[in-house]
């Protein structure tokens, strides 16, 4: 989600939808809830209040520095586990379970092409899906990651052991969710809940005045044409994908 637009639509529409689509089990990305950049404990707490059942992160996690020692008590909040080194706070993997009391796995992974990581997530994934799949056939990956070349090969790599690959970072909804043939359900980019009369949610203006000058330029959330973006998974209860598809909600 992006800015302030986007977590008003998350607070006021995801409880409605998770009873109207009959959701068991929500993960919301929080990566550019605070103005656009990184995430608070202040807000991730109004998130899981809202409705996440477990939120993820990206390159930005760093940014907001009290979010740190909720990371290092948390379970319910994730940062991309390739992106630091052992002592570094938080996990990328969790637990928590659905509605009925299922338990689901996330995995919360930084792709490596034109971003900085402390290991490449093709080395560190195996190990993550094993650790995930002794407790649980339900398992869904978040892929932050700026290529879509590397976000395709990492659904292709993991198809038939997850149940799901999701890709964040790119704030364009992809029109490629899909199950593969191994039953793992995959979608390039889930899209961004926040104001599209934007350029990725930054006002239009501003992304402009630095493209064109290249000078820096102090970047603001836009606020029109808000959607709630993402996607719906249905899966059996052997962690097969059995549908994928991506949802857009208008929000006034």
């Amino acid at each position: 989600m992006f800015g302030s637009p986007g977590r008003r639509a998350v607070e006021e529409r995801l409880q409605g939808l998770r009873h109207e689509l009959g959701v068991d089990f929500c993960v919301v990305n929080g990566e550019n809830a605070a103005d656009g950049v990184g995430l608070t404990a202040k807000l991730a707490a109004k998130l899981l209040a809202a409705g996440a059942d477990v939120i993820t992160t990206g390159n930005h996690v760093w940014r907001q520095r009290d979010l740190i020692p909720l990371l290092e008590s948390s379970d319910r909040v994730l940062r991309p586990a390739n992106l630091g080194g052992p002592d570094a706070p938080g996990r990328g993997l969790t637990f928590a379970p659905t509605a009925d009391g299922t338990p689901v796995a996330v995995i919360n992974l930084q792709g490596h092409l034109f971003l900085d990581v402390a290991v490449h997530p093709f080395l560190l994934v195996d190990e993550l899906v094993e650790e995930a799949r002794r407790t649980t056939p339900v398992v869904v990956v978040d892929f932050h990651a700026e290529a879509t070349s590397e976000k395709v090969a990492l659904a292709r790599l993991l198809d038939g052991r997850v149940t799901a690959v999701l890709g964040t970072h790119t704030h364009i909804q992809t029109n490629d969710a899909r199950v593969q043939p191994g039953g793992t359900a995959a979608i390039t980019d889930a899209g961004m809940s926040g104001p599209h009369d934007s350029v990725i949610g930054v006002q239009a203006d501003l992304a402009i005045r630095r493209m064109r000058t290249g000078m820096p330029v102090r970047f603001h959330p836009a606020s029109g044409d808000v959607r709630l973006e993402g996607v719906i998974v249905d899966c059996e209860p052997d962690g097969r994908a059995t549908g994928c598809e991506a949802v857009r909600v208008p929000v006034p």
